[in-house]
């Protein structure tokens, strides 16, 4: 009985600090990572890659609130564009360690700024909602930043809240653009406690900007990453709720490791 009240009021206490939480807690602004010009060029799947989507359906996706519809993201000229009205997706075969290649476009006539320009994500393991705080996972950030300002563990190619990207490789809205992502998924012990953490290595437009980086748990929006036990899981991209023109995606392979 009285373990059973020290677990009651533990639980009490961390809802208790998730409320008083906010978002700022979590952002910092500097140092700003310096710009760096790209190459351009598209990567074609190896022979041994999983084609999540190569321009004609849609059939490795679901949606991530109605996995059974029909509906999903808009087709169009081979790519797929987010749809906000019908929220995000996530792949229906589940992941642990792979190597990932995706392609985006955020539109020439985006508008917006800070975290509301251009904004999307890629999940690289999407998890069940954390109590009071929505969506979980481990996120590497897509945004409009090449000359869009916001807080540095915001912009694209960070790794949401707790790593800035190494340096800013961002190509101007209307310009396809690129990431590479070899990911490690944690590991956990029988009893749930950590065994081994997830890292994360990243190319942005070819340009090395995350390096074996080492995640502190998950990417809540607030709050501090925390882990908790999981299997293999589905890749998401995220419809973001901002109302900046929807960007699009294409050329979406994986190779599992």
């Amino acid at each position: 009985m009285k373990k059973q009240l020290l677990l009651a009021i533990a639980i009490v206490i961390t809802i208790g600090l998730h409320a008083q939480a906010k978002p700022e807690d979590t952002e910092f602004y500097t140092p700003v990572p310096k710009k760096v010009t790209p190459a351009k060029g598209i990567t074609a799947a190896p022979s041994d890659a999983i084609v999540l989507f190569n321009g004609t359906n849609m059939d490795e996706w679901e949606l991530l609130k109605n996995p059974g519809s029909v509906e999903k993201w808009d087709l169009i000229d081979g790519t797929m564009r987010v749809s906000k009205t019908n929220g995000d997706i996530q792949t229906k075969r589940l992941f642990t360690n792979y190597q990932l290649h995706i392609e985006y476009i955020i539109p020439s006539n985006v508008t917006g700024s800070g975290q509301a320009r251009g904004n999307s994500g890629i999940f690289l393991a999407m998890l069940p909602p954390r109590p009071g705080n929505g969506e979980s996972g481990y996120e590497l950030q897509v945004l409009d930043n090449y000359t869009n300002t916001t807080y540095v563990n915001g912009q694209v190619g960070s790794i949401y809240k707790q790593a800035a990207p190494l340096v800013n490789a961002a190509l101007p809205a209307g310009e396809w653009q690129s990431f590479d992502v070899i990911w490690t998924a944690p590991v956990f012990n029988a009893d749930g406690t950590l065994k081994t953490p997830a890292s994360v290595t990243a190319l942005h437009n070819g340009i090395l900007i995350q390096n074996n980086f080492v995640l502190r748990g998950d990417t809540p929006y607030v709050g501090q990453p925390e882990y908790v036990k999981h299997g293999a899981r589905p890749i998401k991209l995220q419809a973001h709720g901002d109302k900046s023109e929807p960007i699009s995606y294409r050329n979406i392979w994986v190779r599992p490791l």
